[in-house]
């Protein structure tokens, strides 16, 4: 989507360089404000993963062979000087999921409109499932075991 620069022209404000032949436009694609989201999502302590489980599944295979996909789970509307977005993650258990929901959006509006410069009108999130982690692992033989508290 095409989006019209509104910051001031070089040299048009005192203290900046001279301005540049001014003209032309600047395209910001969905994909690069998905991935600025997703980004901004997934610094978010309390989310364990972005995407639902069939596209996890997918992003682990990925993942797998070295690639990632910072925009996984993250679906952008590129308007000319708004943007919605909608996010769908797994939450890691124990994490308050209202509260992790707006700590996301307050994330996700700061980043997309300071890096991309647009508006955002909405941020949509669908908390798909809650990981819970596994019980620890045992150690390893010949691991130190940790020691144990005596029986009184």
């Amino acid at each position: 989507m095409e989006y019209q620069n509104s910051q001031p022209v070089a040299g048009s404000v005192p203290g900046m360089p001279p301005a540049a032949p001014s003209g032309g436009r600047t395209v910001i694609s969905e994909a690069a404000v998905a991935k600025v989201a997703g980004i901004a999502a997934r610094s978010v302590p309390g989310v364990y993963s972005l995407g639902s489980v069939p596209g996890r599944a997918f992003g682990a295979i990925r993942d797998a062979v070295g690639s990632s996909d910072h925009a996984a789970g993250v679906r952008a509307e590129v308007g000319e000087t708004q943007v919605a977005v909608d996010i769908d993650l797994v939450a890691l258990y124990g994490t308050p999921l209202h509260a992790l929901a707006d700590q996301i959006r307050a994330a996700v509006y700061a980043a997309v409109e300071e890096l991309v410069g647009l508006q955002v009108i909405e941020v949509n999130i669908e908390i798909h499932d809650v990981f819970v982690p596994g019980p620890a692992k045992p150690p390893a033989p010949g691991e130190p075991r940790p020691p144990r508290e005596a029986i009184q």
